[in-house]
């Protein structure tokens, strides 16, 4: 019967430390555009024009990206662990 590898050897990789904060940045990025709305929304700023419809497609777009990213790197590590289970 084979030993499981625990958690202390298994290294991060770089793409995956790369994904997390990518999922996180996104996250965050929507989080600033979110509030950056509802203060020109509050100021009454035209949100018809200059940078605020591209304001508005983040806070759509970004988060299920983040989600992605975030699934991708828990289906990476969970196959990577498989991996080393096995071979191991």
């Amino acid at each position: 019967m084979s030993k499981p590898i625990s958690n202390a050897d298994l290294p991060v990789r770089r793409i995956d430390r790369i994904l997390a904060f990518m999922s996180l940045g996104l996250i965050l990025l929507s989080i600033v555009c979110f509030l950056a709305i509802m203060i020109g929304s509050a100021a009454g700023a035209e949100m018809s024009g200059g940078l605020w419809p591209t304001v508005g497609v983040v806070v759509w777009i970004a988060p299920p990206l983040a989600f992605v990213l975030m699934l991708t790197v828990l289906i990476m590590s969970f196959v990577r662990r498989a991996r080393a289970n096995r071979a191991g």
